[in-house]
């Protein structure tokens, strides 16, 4: 068992989701990562320990950390409460360990107090899969009068779709095919477009226009631009899923409509706390497999292939 140090807990963790940047790490993909290193980043557990100087959170405190581990402290994005833009940044699973483990030692800094009432095992995916779409709506300006089309209605993207619904706003779902039209319609989305039968940049222009907002939450760069000429005037396509290919957009719709991409690495400290108080007051919670953590593996393989079938989460007794 992992001794806290010195502005650090020991967490008893309770769950960890299995994230698809966890199986980027696996392959490769994070040049910045730290092998050997324990993986997960989705985490919910109880405080065990404190370090020196830790006077919070308190021994028994119920909290949940995101994929944002560490920061420099002192910089003007750090000091602005901004500290997933710090430079100096660290990563929880990818050079710190993470919650693929009984136990895990955290900086105190980066935990987050749970809200009375919200179930810990539902609540670790939330801890980046609903970071990521809550955060990447509201940074992108999200208002109860926009439309907002989410591209994928896998983890991010169907926590994307409930978020958006419960902000007022209107939404479509862009997916490869029809297999998750029903589950779109029955969380709020008022349309549904399948890749396979239509272009959906000309979809969503027949859709009053085009969309304010797009939200790429797919592994796939070029599934978000293919939608890019979908947007209406002054609409914005934000990324908060990609892929390893580059970003090729058309300048000219761009420039003739004033067309905005931004993307979105999570979220810091206080955006997690939005993000879990917002889900509490609203009822979010993703749907979920609880595995053991010798499954982690075999869920990871299959999310490699493509056949996940939902998020799991390693549960721990």
């Amino acid at each position: 068992m992992p001794e806290p140090g010195p502005g650090e807990v020991l967490v008893k963790i309770t769950a960890c989701g299995v994230c698809y940047t966890d199986l980027d790490v696996l392959q490769g993909h994070w040049p910045i990562a730290r092998f050997p290193v324990v993986p997960g980043h989705e985490i919910t557990g109880v405080v065990a320990a404190t370090g020196p100087g830790v006077s919070w959170p308190e021994v028994g405190t119920s909290v949940g950390t995101q994929i944002l581990g560490d920061s420099c402290r002192h910089c003007d994005y750090c000091v602005r409460g901004e500290q997933i833009l710090c430079r100096q940044k660290r990563f929880t699973g990818i050079v710190m360990d993470g919650g693929y483990a009984e136990y895990a030692v955290l900086k105190a800094d980066f935990v987050i107090p749970l809200p009375d009432g919200l179930d810990p095992v539902a609540a670790a995916p939330l801890m980046c899969a609903g970071l990521t779409a809550f955060n990447s709506l509201r940074q992108a300006g999200i208002t109860p009068t926009s439309r907002v089309a989410i591209v994928g209605a896998g983890g991010v993207g169907a926590l994307a779709v409930r978020y958006a619904v419960a902000m007022g706003a209107r939404v479509a779902v862009i997916s490869r095919s029809n297999r998750r039209e029903a589950a779109a319609r029955e969380m709020g989305a008022e349309r549904f477009i399948a890749t396979e039968d239509s272009d959906p940049a000309e979809a969503l222009r027949a859709w009053d226009g085009g969309a304010d907002l797009i939200l790429n939450s797919s592994p796939s760069t070029s599934a978000a631009a293919a939608t890019l000429t979908g947007l209406a005037p002054d609409g914005t396509l934000v990324l908060c899923g990609y892929g390893p290919e580059p970003l090729s957009l058309p300048t000219e719709p761009m420039a003739l409509n004033r067309l905005h991409v931004m993307a979105n690495p999570s979220g810091s400290p206080h955006d997690t706390r939005d993000t879990l108080a917002f889900s509490a007051a609203h009822g979010i919670l993703p749907e979920l497999t609880p595995i053991d953590l010798r499954d982690a593996n075999t869920v990871l393989s299959a999310m490699a292939k493509g056949d996940s079938g939902g998020r799991s989460v390693i549960t721990f007794n």
